[in-house]
């Protein structure tokens, strides 16, 4: 009989048991779980609810179960559906009994609930551990590339030159917000449900919050049927991650490009490429594409859970157990993309001299010199028709801008002198840009160091907030 088949008169039926059992994947919440029975047993007897031998008794076989689930020394049984009741019909075995009033003022409603917020603010602490490893990598990565430059795009098309340092700071900036959201998330996760029991609370005089200080939340959920129905810390979650897995796939395209022989700007190491079974010669950037791949699962799992809470009355039904199998899977493909990322970063070849040549065989140049003409007192939509006919001109002789002699360019413009050709130079273009948050050299260096300062408060925030 199951540990509720007290009502029933015959045993579910053997489909039956094998659909609605969850134990093949929330046994990884068995951690959680017995963290939660511990401080519910030690607030029952806190308030007289049991006995302090009994409650000693049901710690102990607590902390014996844990320790032969983790190493493998018990068998989870469906039977036994998930890992709640697995974990007190291991606890019954252990001690007998006594084991089973450790469910007493709990529901599984509220314990399911507990698990799952532990487990995902466990999830959002080493998630931000990870984004600030890859915020390091591409850190470094950018003070060791603070002279090279590359081209920018805008449509995939030649726009401006810019610092590769400027570039990838882009990237650092684009993690900074993803561990903002996280740990702005965190307090949110933060309130103990404890105590709602199945939706209505208990009749038992069990203290919440001695419970809830117990397993250091923040507060508890003030409304019952909230507190067992609530996911909204799961998506926000699966939210968060999607944007994360977003910035890694953005990130990753253009490795995969910066990588192809068209661009040749870079090499990954071996240690994060394949080879091809046909093709001796193939290097395959595949760590970088299959991350990029796996943004559509994230995805997928953040529409799940979405579409399956949508219809749902309060309080809890079975259609929540979905909110698992998606969670548990994001957290295990962002924890592989990130380790794997910060590696990555900082064993990856930058070809200098590539990126520059590509720089001055391109127009991006052509901006400044619409702004130099427009320095010198001509309306910038005439200065924007001038260089567009200068440009047309070299396009038809196969030249770029700083091939014409000064002659040349006086037959579009008395205003241009010799001077031009050192305000066209790829240096001069980017550090002409000399406000905050450009490609001006200083420029890039101030963002080096609010970015340092914004991982290091990072980095106090995941100590603070690690088990």
């Amino acid at each position: 009989m199951k540990l509720w088949g007290g009502r029933f008169t015959k045993p579910t039926n053997e489909l039956v048991d094998e659909y609605t059992a969850s134990i093949k994947f929330d046994k990884r919440l068995a951690e959680q779980d017995i963290k939660g029975s511990l401080a519910h047993v030690e607030m029952l007897s806190e308030n007289n609810i049991i006995s302090k031998e009994d409650a000693e008794t049901i710690s102990k076989g607590l902390k014996t179960v844990a320790e032969k689930i983790k190493n493998n020394e018990v068998h989870l049984s469906e039977d036994h559906e998930d890992i709640h009741m697995n974990v007190e019909k291991l606890l019954i075995d252990e001690v007998g009994p006594v084991g089973g009033k450790l469910h007493t003022g709990r529901s599984r409603n509220d314990q399911v609930a507990l698990d799952m917020r532990i487990y995902t603010r466990e999830a959002t602490v080493l998630i931000s551990q990870l984004l600030v490893d890859v915020q390091e990598s591409l850190l470094e990565q950018a003070k060791a590339n603070l002279d090279t430059i590359l081209p920018g795009y805008t449509h995939l098309q030649r726009a401006q030159p810019v610092r590769f340092a400027h570039h990838l700071m882009a990237y650092v900036f684009m993690f900074q917000r993803d561990v903002e959201r996280l740990s702005d998330s965190y307090k949110r996760v933060n309130q103990s449900p404890l105590g709602a029991g199945a939706l209505a609370g208990t009749t038992f005089p069990i203290d919440r919050q001695y419970a809830a200080d117990r397993l250091q939340f923040q507060g508890i959920c003030p409304n019952s049927l909230d507190a067992v129905s609530d996911r909204d810390f799961v998506v926000e979650f699966l939210s968060n991650s999607s944007l994360i897995s977003m910035h890694l796939s953005r990130l990753c395209e253009e490795m995969v490009q910066w990588s192809s022989a068209e661009f040749n700007f870079i090499e990954l190491d071996d240690a994060f490429c394949t080879g091809s079974s046909m093709m001796p010669q193939k290097k395959n950037p595949d760590v970088a594409e299959l991350v990029r791949g796996k943004t559509g699962r994230v995805y997928g799992h953040l529409i799940s859970l979405l579409t399956m809470l949508k219809g749902l009355p309060l309080a809890y039904n079975k259609d929540m157990q979905e909110d698992k199998e998606g969670m548990f899977d994001t957290v295990d493909t962002l924890k592989g993309a990130l380790a794997l990322f910060a590696p990555m970063i900082s064993t990856m070849n930058v070809k200098k001299e590539n990126m520059y040549q590509a720089v001055i065989k391109d127009f991006s140049n052509a901006t400044d010199l619409a702004d130099y003409l427009v320095a010198k007192d001509i309306p910038f939509r005439e200065a924007h028709a001038i260089v567009g006919e200068i440009v047309l001109n070299c396009i038809q002789q196969n030249k770029y801008l700083l091939d014409l002699p000064l002659s040349e360019f006086q037959q579009y413009s008395d205003f241009i002198e010799n001077d031009i050709y050192d305000v066209l130079t790829p240096e001069a273009v980017v550090d002409a840009r000399d406000v905050v948050g450009a490609t001006a050299k200083s420029r890039v260096i101030e963002q080096f160091e609010q970015a340092s300062r914004l991982i290091e408060l990072n980095k106090e925030w995941i100590k603070v907030h690690e088990s």
